[in-house]
């Protein structure tokens, strides 16, 4: 059995969880010059230092919540 951390979450557990949340498939958007001037001047107002991590928040807070919104019924 292995040894628990202080929390008592088995670390073979916790090693599981990280790799399924590593991130391995990359892909490319495409900016334009005003857009890019957008983003940049919103991480310098708000002090961002990740632009992918804020690109990747947004977009994803954008699908989910199409995604929550649109979910199929029965009527």
């Amino acid at each position: 059995m292995a040894r628990k951390n202080k929390a008592g979450i088995d670390p073979r557990y916790l090693d599981k969880e990280r790799a399924a949340l590593k991130r391995t498939i990359r892909k490319s958007v495409f900016f334009n010059k005003k857009e890019l001037a957008a983003i940049n001047e919103y991480c310098k107002r708000f002090g961002v230092r990740s632009r992918s991590a804020l690109i990747r928040q947004a977009t994803m807070e954008h699908i989910l919540k199409e995604l929550d919104e649109n979910h199929p019924t029965l009527f």
